[in-house]
């Protein structure tokens, strides 16, 4: 397998997805491996003309990022209305999936402000450790100074 194959083959879904999808679709029939082939290569390349076109439509609005809004004027300028449904059907999942994520913070039982002030309290003693051990290695360095030269800084074995 050569390098420009192989760097073609990361930009594809994968080749289990396919399967997974078919079986799940049509599980009572058999679907030969061709006509996986060809379904894979489909795919693929419904997904490269969606999103070129998206990013078409993304540099003529001079953004920086596909949203969905970006996909559906895809649909509609390739004629294809009918997907919009499904586009939008997405983004609402999408959407329902992000709320219940926020809500991790709500099921704690303590306050934001709570949560605030005992994140700054942590940081607050992190920072007194941190001081304190400081002051150790001060004291340590020295120690060891006194020890090896004295505190003029002059050799002992000098003089």
């Amino acid at each position: 397998m050569d390098k420009d194959s192989k760097n073609e083959e990361d930009l594809n879904i994968p080749r289990a997805a396919i399967n997974k999808f078919v079986k799940e679709v049509i599980p009572d029939v058999r679907v030969s491996n061709e006509t996986r082939e060809i379904i894979l290569r489909c795919c693929n390349e419904f997904i490269h003309i969606v999103t070129s076109e998206a990013n078409s439509i993304c540099e003529e609005q001079q953004k920086k990022t596909i949203a969905s809004d970006h996909i559906l004027a895809v649909f509609n300028r390739l004629g294809w209305p009918e997907y919009k449904e499904v586009v939008e059907e997405a983004e609402q999942a999408c959407k329902g999936r992000k709320k219940r994520q926020s809500t991790k913070l709500e099921h704690t039982g303590i306050s934001e402000e709570e949560l605030l002030k005992q994140q700054q309290e942590l940081i607050n003693k992190a920072k007194l450790e941190q001081a304190q051990e400081q002051e150790e290695w001060s004291q340590m360095q020295g120690m060891l100074s006194t020890c090896l030269g004295g505190d003029d800084g002059t050799d002992p074995g000098s003089t």
